[in-house]
């Protein structure tokens, strides 16, 4: 069944930590009430990122609060680092939050790429080839284990024996895959095996930086969404693509806050405001923007971060659902 691409938006809470810990303080209360107040204010899904070295709460823990706090709002992740956890672990906790929240997960999963989170914990930073490799496994993984029967597996560099999977997830044929990529092969990859692909920078560098930037400008972004739909052939257009927007503002002087933004990363001031990851404007601008991003590359599920998910509020009421 092909995909409505009706607008529809989340909210990637990132940066905080446990109350007293940091800057960002939130208790279970305070959390909680976040939730609540992401839900109200109409948007689909709350995605928690997955990294070591920064003030985060633990993206499974934190969603599964989220998901008790309210009663229609997704919970996900942007996304999850495969090689962090072995994928029937992923597999099992998701389903569980699924079952525990009436079918409201959205699994969000990528090959990792933080470079820093690696070096922390003592990971080997694979080439990025292996890591979409141990990637494509651990999706073969997922699936078996949400599937109707045991399973076994064997692969380079997973390998299961007669695994029933329990418990199985509420939705089906199986929650929705997140996976989200900036360059060729993952963005084949997610064409093939994805639900809902992310349309990213490419971060083979291990950083968000100046390349980063730059690989999000218009005409690469829509290089990008034809790498997505090379990979997924006749089911391109059952996908739901999203953009994660970095660089957001609400303002009257879209220009003026382009030309303040774009010499940081070596662009010009269009080329900032067209960029696949900024989104700058008044609310109606904003709104005529993400119209035209539609048509011309079939995005429709649209993140802002916890820093400025309200001040968008008005902008999510005008489209969501449309």
């Amino acid at each position: 069944m092909a995909h409505d691409r009706k607008f529809r938006f989340g909210v990637q809470v990132s940066g905080l930590s446990a109350a007293g810990q940091n800057a960002h303080k939130y208790g279970a209360k305070d959390w909680q009430e976040m939730a609540r107040k992401v839900e109200a204010l109409g948007y689909s899904t709350l995605f928690m990122p997955d990294h070591f070295i920064d003030t985060e709460l633990a993206p499974m823990v934190g969603i599964a609060f989220a998901a008790a706090a309210t009663t229609t709002l997704k919970v996900g992740h942007l996304v999850l680092g495969n090689d962090y956890k072995h994928p029937a672990i992923t597999a099992k906790e998701a389903a569980t939050i699924d079952v525990l929240s009436d079918g409201r997960v959205e699994l969000g999963i990528g090959a990792g790429w933080m470079k820093v989170d690696y070096d922390a914990l003592g990971l080997t930073y694979d080439r990025p080839g292996v890591r979409i490799e141990r990637l494509e496994e651990a999706l073969a993984v997922i699936n078996g284990a949400w599937g109707s029967e045991s399973f076994s597996f064997s692969g380079e560099h997973y390998q299961i024996t007669n695994y029933n999977g329990l418990p199985k997830p509420v939705q089906k044929p199986r929650p929705p895959i997140v996976i989200g990529g900036g360059g060729q092969r993952l963005l084949g990859l997610a064409g093939r095996e994805a639900d809902i692909v992310g349309i990213n920078p490419n971060l083979r560098a291990g950083e968000i930086g100046v390349e980063a930037v730059r690989d999000s400008l218009a005409d690469i972004t829509a290089q990008k969404i034809q790498w997505v739909r090379d990979g997924a052939g006749d089911r391109y257009d059952d996908l739901e693509l999203q953009i994660r927007y970095f660089l957001a503002s609400v303002t009257d002087d879209a220009a003026g806050f382009a030309e303040v933004m774009a010499p940081n990363f070596g662009i010009s001031a269009d080329e900032a405001l067209n960029s696949g990851v900024a989104l700058v404007g008044s609310i109606d601008e904003c709104a005529d923007i993400l119209r035209a991003r539609r048509e011309a590359w079939d995005v429709s599920y649209i993140v802002f971060g916890h820093d400025n998910f309200e001040e968008f509020a008005p902008l999510v009421a005008q489209l969501a659902g449309t």
